[in-house]
């Protein structure tokens, strides 16, 4: 492999350095979590709750969070790294985790406002967090698919969990430490440059 420096040519084309993200650009994804992802996923959602009333309660509430929700959700925490280009593997997971610690954190507040215990939606909010950087490194390895659907599958395990009481401490703590031994193993296969 050819190293080139920031500026050389290669075959008449300039050949830029990776971009590495300010503190402005970090803070800007981190919000992108509230700003962005949040409300496109409520959105879209009113539509799918929608295609999930046909069934019976239990059935409908099992295809709109165990279904539908993953595939939402993953999706629209994902959707603010799709317009960068020139990012180096390690600032692209890194924004992917931005994005979805800052929808995590949103999410914490919604449900501690509703009564769920603090111990449960802590380590569901950096779940989100891991989650989306599994799929930012999808981005960042041009295979975004395959990550986005490995992260949704593993959302929807979570989330199916949850219907089953207490087999969500197996099943959901499952899902989570899946989801932050798998984000850590990417992270440590990214490169800064």
């Amino acid at each position: 492999m050819i190293e080139l420096e920031d500026g050389e040519k290669l075959d008449g084309v300039k050949i830029a350095a990776p971009h590495k993200p300010s503190l402005r650009e970090l803070l800007f994804f981190f919000i992108s979590g509230f700003i962005i992802s949040v409300p496109l996923t409520l959105y879209i959602g009113l539509f799918t709750d929608n295609l999930c009333t046909v069934l019976p309660s239990l059935y409908a509430e099992v295809c709109a969070v165990s279904i539908f929700a993953p595939f939402i959700e993953e999706f629209a925490k994902a959707y603010p790294l799709f317009y960068r280009h020139g990012e180096s593997d390690r600032s692209i997971f890194t924004l992917g985790f931005l994005v979805g610690l800052g929808f995590g954190v949103s999410e914490f507040f919604v449900y501690l406002a509703t009564g769920a215990p603090i111990i449960i939606r802590l380590p569901l909010m950096i779940f989100h967090a891991a989650s989306t950087s599994i799929t930012a490194y999808g981005i960042a390895t041009n295979r975004p698919l395959q990550f986005y659907v490995l992260a949704v599958l593993i959302h929807a395990l979570n989330n199916f969990s949850a219907f089953f009481d207490s087999f969500w401490f197996i099943g959901g703590i499952g899902a989570v430490v899946i989801a932050y031994l798998l984000s850590w193993n990417l992270y440590r296969k990214t490169s800064v440059d």
